[in-house]
């Protein structure tokens, strides 16, 4: 029997889930934060997901990140089972694989270590040399506070740290939520050009963000709503997403054609087509 050959252009996916969800449980009942999630975040790009406060992004990140197990579904992060891994497993997965940016940045750094001495720490861990912990700090801009600890930064420069953190030592995976919230514009564009330059070297990257600039930029945009993925944007198009039950989540500019929420599909050899019920306009 011959073996299938695989092209080198093909790549495993770093992150891949199906039909992922999230219950928050609390004595006045339950939340589901995510209903459903299926998709792949590649090596060598730059993914964004965007949505309203309470779509699901934040939680969606913390499990990309192997920071929490789905409550169903399933979640594969670096070719590790999110859901059935040992806690053990995963802190040495996070440690040495993953790089993560929380949206409160000052649980990201160590309080009592110098930013150049925390890069060193991280960059050991993820078995690279000194000399990452430079660069890391260069492309955040902030070679001129190596010697300082957290409690001297601001809050915009402790948020550059941690994004240095998260580069430091090339890990695989990097997933930062709202990265460039405390930034202004000069920041935030040396954050963005920091992880643009690691996805083009090969780091899967993926960030939650509100800023269009932001968004524009990213070599792929995914949108939550009501913890669904509702449309996913590339360089080249725009398409709906279909989840595992058969339900069509449609771009909000797609969804205002449909006043109603009902359509009309029609199905022949050119193709499908929705179209508005009569009498709507």
């Amino acid at each position: 029997m011959v073996a299938e050959t695989v092209p080198a252009t093909v790549t495993a996916p770093a992150v891949s889930c199906e039909d992922l969800v999230k219950v928050f449980r609390s004595a006045t009942g339950e939340t589901h934060a995510l209903r459903g999630i299926g998709l792949e975040v590649h090596p060598g790009a730059l993914t964004v997901v965007a949505g309203p406060s309470g779509s699901g992004k934040s939680s969606l990140l913390t499990m990309l990140g192997a920071r929490d197990r789905p409550s169903a579904g399933t979640l594969s992060v670096l070719g590790s089972d999110i859901g059935a891994a040992s806690t053990r497993d995963l802190r040495r997965l996070r440690r040495t694989r993953i790089g993560f940016v929380p949206q409160r940045s000052a649980l990201a750094v160590f309080p009592h270590l110098r930013a150049v001495d925390q890069l060193r720490q991280v960059s050991s861990w993820r078995g690279a040399d000194d000399s990452h912990a430079t660069e890391a700090l260069a492309a955040v801009g902030l070679e001129h506070r190596a010697d300082h600890v957290p409690l001297a930064l601001s809050g915009g420069e402790q948020q550059r740290l941690a994004v240095a953190l998260a580069l430091a030592g090339r890990p695989a995976l990097v997933v930062a939520d709202e990265p460039t919230a405390e930034l202004d514009h000069a920041n935030a564009d040396l954050v963005v050009d920091a992880l643009l330059a690691a996805a083009a070297d090969g780091i899967a990257v993926v960030i939650s963000s509100h800023d269009e600039r932001i968004m524009h930029r990213a070599d792929r945009l995914l949108r939550l709503r009501h913890g669904v993925l509702s449309s996913e944007t590339t360089r080249r198009d725009t398409t709906g997403v279909i989840d595992a039950t058969g339900r069509l989540q449609l771009p909000p500019a797609v969804l205002d054609l449909f006043p109603s929420r009902r359509v009309i599909v029609e199905v022949d050899a050119d193709g499908v087509r929705l179209r508005a019920p009569e009498g709507e306009s």
